[in-house]
């Protein structure tokens, strides 16, 4: 009986021992994929943070185009402001010069029939005309008279 009752315990050893042969393979297959995955992981980590490190020049970069643009574009308003303003200063001066040419060609008209009649002419030829008078008539000093 001690015989049988040996063997049985170490049958049963012996199945234990395989047993757990067998879950250490398991294991180490699960261990093998596990390494792999770490690998490849690593991998991605890698690319992911040179990814990053482009996409920061990058975006670094952009904010300074942006800026540069915005002083650029800063400096062309306040440019096209003053030109606006000289604009409207010199077409306001234009207007007053029309004004004081429009003046001068009624001035210039005849005023009563008894006068020779001249042939018919257009406004814009009279205006002209009266321009020509004008600029005829001027002071030695360079002032109209």
């Amino acid at each position: 009986m001690s015989q049988s009752l040996g063997i049985a315990i170490e049958s049963l050893v012996a199945v234990l021992l395989l047993l757990t042969i067998g879950y250490c393979m398991l294991l180490n297959t699960r261990l093998k994929r596990l390494k792999a995955d770490e690998h490849s992981l690593k991998a991605t980590i890698a690319e992911l943070i040179t990814a990053t490190e482009i996409a920061e020049r990058a975006i670094g970069g952009l904010k300074h185009t942006v800026r540069e643009v915005n002083e650029n574009l800063g400096n062309q308003l306040t440019s096209a402001a003053q030109m606006s303003q000289q604009l409207k200063k010199q077409v306001a001066e234009g207007d007053n010069v029309f004004r004081r040419l429009s003046k001068i060609a009624i001035a210039a008209r005849p005023t009563s029939q008894a006068e020779p009649v001249a042939p018919k002419i257009s406004p814009a030829k009279a205006v002209a005309a009266a321009a020509q008078a004008f600029s005829e008539r001027r002071r030695a000093d360079g002032l109209a008279a």
